[in-house]
């Protein structure tokens, strides 16, 4: 059983981007309400019996107006203001706020369209006035004015509009050439057994990268060919199978299923077919030498062929001989200063760096230290704004950013700082996937417009504002493309570990998200708002309650009961997005039909059967993914919401 845990060290310079875009959604919900003809209606109607529902729509919006001041108040406060505790609590506080503001309007939409709980619904809104008026109070008694002086040197956003770069080409990838020949050689030299190819180094060097590109061009030459990401949590048997579904596995009946077979079985299958096939497997990001000794009877008495291992541990390059191992060093001056022309001038003729902003670019590229992740990212972060007074600001940030953080880290910081408003939340959301996981295009789309975070703009529908925020965050290299479709779209996405280690701290710091193992889950706070797992144990001993929970992301449930499902569908009100894509769950407990916010439910590749009827009652549904299920008949309700076609596999 393993899960991924939100802990890391997190720096100030999050808490007022953050918190802005927590206010954002609350102020964005108060809007549609006041907006909503059939709520004022309502209201005018119910006022007549209910008396202190008369001025409920204007202290809404008199808590919007609150929220857009504390927003335009904490928009102003610079990174080294950040570091005052003060300053950090009293933001904790709106925090809080903005995040019940957020429930309130929620339950105050749908009660109120519902004629239910009136009394109820001015209560709520009362006691967030209260809420306010003591944020307020806060402020005033303990933070001084100059602790909320704006910052003079704070970076203008410009984001980038509709043009993007290409994804990565070779001729965009700078300083591998070397390597790639000597990576190549090894790949057909005169050894005819089996050979173990390593290659390590640090985080951010262009390890996968390098190997990647070595793998697309020579694997066809090798009639068995698998990649195999391994990364820090992972298990056996899993393993076995990706490599098993790569070489070609294809199930020919139900009692040869490939979740039914053991390790050995798994072992004794990939062996039958790869006899007598040279075969290159890549194993990217590998932690442990053990990882290898568990699979490695699976393919290694196969003549001639080639193991790639990627790698940060030295202990593992050590798998290899040390004629067959390549440690990558950060490019060279002349190389980086390439890379970062590439990214930051994409869209000039030769990527050609203006004059005047040559001395300052050598600068910033001397900071990166030749790590080509903090390079393409700190690229692709200008290529947007061409003036020197902003590269200027950008290389004083980084020096600051510098001496609390190593360089990649401190690059990253200023990245994510630098996002907009409606892109961060998105950021944050992909850390709720295990390390490397593999994203789709559509349910990303479909999860961020279910969770509120993009709203439609112009002509534009929350749909393709979503995959414009998609196609941002990969220009700006917080995400990586891992395949496209047929038609050029990106088709998965993920995240490199790294950046996914920021987007776990700044979750954890501002109560985004978090994560605990079987063991711990009891001991989490009541407060949190989207719980993510991996392979979590269904257990009907385990019991949670969770009233402000709206979010559960959880990939591979092992269940042997819906004790743990049914405890937090009962026991969380305001659940926005239930995600439990290939888990072993054979139902859904009939109380999930009470659950009035619900949006999105992902039931991709489980073994539920059918629905119960109750799920007819949600009446906020937007996604139900039943796709590679045996689900054969939806209610009558449900057969309108977007249900993904089922597929092959």
């Amino acid at each position: 059983m393993s899960f991924f845990i939100l802990s890391c060290n997190t720096h100030y310079l999050f808490c007022s981007a953050q918190m802005a875009e927590a206010i954002l959604i609350a102020v964005t919900k108060i809007g549609s309400i006041l907006g909503d003809e059939a709520i004022k209606a309502i209201i005018a109607k119910l006022s007549e019996k209910v008396t202190n529902l008369k001025e409920l729509p204007v202290k809404v919006e008199q808590i919007r107006k609150h929220l857009n001041m504390m927003s335009n108040v904490i928009r102003q406060l610079g990174t080294v203001y950040l570091t005052d505790e003060l300053v950090k609590s009293w933001i904790g506080e709106v925090r809080n706020v903005a995040y019940h503001v957020e429930d309130v309007m929620d339950k105050y939409s749908y009660h109120v369209l519902e004629l239910k709980e009136e009394g109820e619904i001015a209560d709520d809104v009362v006691g967030v006035e209260k809420e306010i008026q003591l944020v307020v109070q806060l402020k005033d008694q303990w933070l001084q004015p100059s602790q909320l002086v704006a910052n003079p040197t704070e970076m203008e956003r410009q984001q980038s509009q509709d043009s993007f770069p290409e994804f990565v080409q070779d001729d965009d990838l700078v300083g591998i050439e070397n390597n790639r020949i000597l990576l190549t050689g090894w790949l057909y030299s005169e050894e005819s057994e089996s050979t173990v190819i390593t290659v390590s180094g640090m985080g951010g060097l262009g390890k996968s990268t390098l190997v990647s590109n070595v793998y697309e061009r020579e694997k066809i030459n090798f009639p068995a060919h698998a990649w195999i990401t391994v990364s820090q949590i992972y298990t056996v048997d899993t393993l076995l199978r990706k490599l098993l579904w790569k070489i070609g596995y294809i199930e020919q009946s139900s009692s040869a299923r490939i979740d039914k077979m053991d390790v050995h079985d798994l072992k004794k299958e990939i062996q039958q077919r790869l006899e007598n096939k040279k075969c290159l497997i890549v194993l990217d990001d590998v932690w442990e030498q053990e990882v290898y000794f568990q699979i490695h009877d699976a393919f290694h008495n196969l003549q001639g062929s080639r193991i790639l291992i990627t790698t940060r541990k030295d202990h593992v390059a050590g798998l290899s001989s040390t004629t067959r191992h390549l440690e990558l060093e950060p490019l060279s001056q002349p190389d980086a200063f390439d890379l970062f022309c590439r990214r930051a001038f994409y869209n000039k003729k030769d990527h050609m760096c203006p004059k005047e902003l040559e001395t300052i670019a050598n600068s910033i590229v001397e900071r990166c230290h030749g790590l080509p992740l903090a390079i393409v990212t700190i690229g692709s972060m200008l290529s947007s704004r061409q003036r020197l007074d902003i590269w200027k600001q950008t290389y004083n940030q980084l020096r600051s950013e510098l001496s609390k953080n190593g360089h990649v880290r401190a690059i990253l910081n200023l990245s994510y700082h630098d996002l907009s408003d409606d892109l961060r939340n998105c950021f944050l959301y992909c850390s709720l996937f295990p390390e490397d996981y593999h994203m789709s295009r559509d349910s990303l789309v479909r999860l961020w417009v279910a969770e509120g975070f993009v709203q439609s703009k112009e002509k534009n529908t929350p749909e393709m504002v979503a995959e414009g925020n998609l196609m941002e965050l990969i220009h700006r290299n917080m995400l990586e493309v891992v395949d496209i479709d047929e038609l050029g779209r990106v088709n998965t996405c993920k995240m490199h570990d790294i950046v996914r280690e920021l987007a776990i701290s700044v979750a954890k710091e501002e109560r985004f998200a978090s994560a605990n193992d079987y063991g711990t889950m009891v001991q989490m706070p009541n407060d949190v708002r989207r719980l993510s797992s991996y392979e979590w144990k269904d257990d009907t001993a385990l019991r949670v309650k969770l009233p402000r929970l709206r979010t559960v992301v959880s990939l591979g449930v092992i269940s042997s009961s819906p004790g743990m499902l049914s405890s937090i569908l009962s026991e969380s009100n305001y659940l926005t997005v239930l995600e439990l894509q290939d888990s072993e769950v054979t139902e859904v407990p009939a109380s999930i039909g009470s659950l009035f916010n619900l949006r999105y439910i992902g039931l991709r590749r489980t073994k539920v059967k059918s629905l119960p009827e109750s799920i007819e009652n949600l009446p906020n549904l937007q996604t139900l993914d039943i796709k590679q299920t045996k689900i054969e008949k939806l209610p009558l309700a449900c057969q309108g919401q977007e249900t993904p076609a089922p597929s092959s596999r």
